[in-house]
Order: structure tokens, then C-alpha cells, then sequence
């Protein structure tokens, strides 16, 4: 049975903190692989603010297109919007039935959680790993049994940094991979 960690997103766009994260959960935890499961919409951000999704989803797939052990998931796009978590993982269970699947998320995120759709049912049925933030701490949930806290490289790097500099003009090389770069500019996202 493979273990595979869920690393939900929107990757508006990708950074090398999204991909050193997924990169330690894939090689440094008992995972398989991680998945980046990229949201058409969260339903705790506005839409319009989102870029689309299939440019999200070939910007994941260009960062990561050497990498055995991390693929890029659109599973969602198919799902009924905005997507919850809960809806995905019953989506997933289904369709891999021989997969363990482990949500991916930061203590930011985990101080928030318990206002997220069924999120005791996900805690009863799956395991959470969960990466380090600044300036948070994961909250009292981080006691509960099915929360693993993992000793991921803090990253600061955020998708709205990278937004605003190439609106600006600025130089974002080594924020993210230089094929990730070209597709920006090729484009032209975020300008």
C-alpha cells in the first residue's frame, strides 16, 4: 500500500518553499510520495484574486517534472467547487482504493482547522503532518493523536511575495525554478 501525502494548495504560484516542503515530507517521513493537489477555488479565498488553475497546475508540473517521488494532482478541478478537503480525501479513497492517504499542512493552517467542513471525521480517519510556521504553533490540536509535527525547514516564502515583485518588475530567480520563471513571463502572470 503506498503512503502518500496530500499537499492541498493553490500554488498561485509555486515557490521553492512549497517544494522544499514536499520534497522533506516525501524523503524524510514514512510518505511514498506527495501529491500537490491544486484547489480550483478554497473556499476561504476569493476567487478572483486565484490565477487559473490550469496555469497553476503546469506551473506545479514544471517545478517538479524530474522528481520521482512528487507529482501534481488536478483531482479537484473534477469536483464539485469550492472544494473541501473532506469531499477530496472520500474522492480519493474511492478511486485508490490501495493508497494510504496523509494531509499536508502548516501550523497556521492547524490553528484554524477545526472550523474546516467534517474536520473530526477527518481527524478519525486521517493522519495529518504538519510543518512549522513563524510565528505559529498549531494551536491545541496539535496534541491530538492523528497530528504527526515534522522538523520541515521553516520556510517565509510566500506566493503574495512573489506575486508583487513580478508586478513590480523585480527579480524572483531561485524563488522559483527557472521553468516556472519563464512560464510567468511567457505568459504573463501576475504583471
Amino acid at each position: 500500500m503506498a503512503k502518500v501525502g496530500l499537499f492541498f494548495g493553490s500554488f498561485n504560484p509555486v515557490h521553492v518553499g512549497h517544494l522544499i516542503i514536499a520534497n522533506y515530507m516525501a524523503n524524510y517521513t514514512e510518505l511514498d510520495e506527495v501529491w500537490f493537489v491544486v484547489s480550483p477555488q478554497n473556499p476561504f479565498k476569493k476567487k478572483e484574486s486565484l490565477g487559473n488553475m490550469y496555469d497553476r497546475l503546469e506551473m506545479v508540473n514544471l517545478a517538479i517534472e524530474e522528481t520521482e517521488n512528487l507529482k501534481a494532482s488536478s483531482i479537484e478541478f473534477s469536483l464539485p467547487q469550492p472544494s473541501y478537503t473532506i469531499d477530496t480525501l472520500t474522492h480519493l479513497a474511492e478511486k485508490y482504493p490501495t493508497h494510504e492517504f496523509v494531509l499536508i499542512m502548516g501550523e497556521d493552517i492547524l490553528e484554524t482547522f477545526s472550523k474546516w467542513k467534517n474536520h473530526d471525521i477527518i481527524l478519525r480517519d486521517y493522519h495529518i503532518y504538519v510543518y512549522p510556521r513563524p510565528g505559529y504553533n498549531g494551536g491545541t490540536m496539535k496534541e491530538h493523536p492523528s497530528i504527526t509535527l515534522t522538523q520541515t525547514p521553516m520556510m517565509e516564502l510566500s506566493s503574495t511575495f512573489l506575486r508583487q515583485a513580478v508586478k513590480e518588475g523585480s527579480n524572483i530567480k531561485f524563488y522559483t525554478p527557472d521553468k516556472v520563471i519563464e512560464f510567468i513571463e511567457k505568459k504573463g502572470l501576475y504583471s
